[in-house]
């Protein structure tokens, strides 16, 4: 009887330690936030523009796996929402825009691509690419990456004049775009948890614009007015 008891004891303490170590696993590591060095958002008639730059956006273990040719994906996000008293905000506009960034050992250079904006929950296969640059240190593409310069997220026709909006924005590595065994076990990683978002409130009305200048016909001999 009493070995049994052990038996029962020791199966059970074996079990204890894979659920903790199960539980450990399920739990991300806190993400890497990279530093928010310029945020801007401005409204103008034609449409809402957010420029943001960021600090460094790459960790060692992110560059190591970059420089044996492992290419990474990197994602911009902004949503525009109304706000509701009634209801739940409304998401007006959504944009995403996806960089991927690859090693040629080759030529060493850096070939960092552009995914059309607006493509969300699209696998790497399906991403559509609009642009191509080459880069010749890893710095230099880091830097195009972290940032977004007068980045057109919603239409001003969007906006309602008479309402509150907000913008939420969001930067990260996306882990799913990577090849399926770069994936196991990444999330608990903080090296390859890097995120950062933020909040701002969208200006209440465009500003007004000027009115253009009348040209005065100036004939010759004639003084200026």
């Amino acid at each position: 009887m009493r070995r049994v008891v052990e038996r029962l004891s020791l199966r059970c303490v074996r079990a204890l330690v894979w659920l903790v170590a199960l539980a450990c696993l399920a739990v991300p590591a806190m993400a890497r936030e990279p530093e928010i060095q310029f945020v801007s958002l401005q409204r103008n008639t034609d449409a809402l523009t957010l420029t943001v730059r960021l600090g460094s956006v790459a960790t060692s273990a992110v560059e190591d796996a970059l420089f044996k040719g492992v290419p990474m994906y990197f994602v911009w996000q902004a949503d525009v929402y109304r706000d509701r008293w009634y209801w739940t905000d409304k998401r007006v506009s959504s944009v995403v825009r996806t960089f991927r960034l690859a090693y040629q050992p080759l030529t060493r250079r850096w070939r960092l691509s552009q995914a059309h904006d607006g493509v969300t929950g699209a696998g790497a296969a399906a991403l559509q690419y609009a642009l191509h640059q080459n880069f010749e240190s890893l710095d230099e593409v880091l830097a195009v990456v972290g940032r977004v310069s007068n980045w057109a997220i919603a239409d001003a026709a969007r906006l309602d004049n008479d309402a509150e909006h907000r913008v939420e924005w969001r930067f990260s590595l996306d882990l799913s775009l990577l090849p399926r065994p770069f994936q196991i076990g990444m999330a608990t990683q903080s090296d390859w948890n890097i995120e950062v978002d933020g909040r701002l409130d969208v200006p209440t009305r465009a500003p007004v614009e000027p009115p253009p200048e009348l040209a005065v016909e100036v004939k010759p001999g004639e003084p200026a007015r």
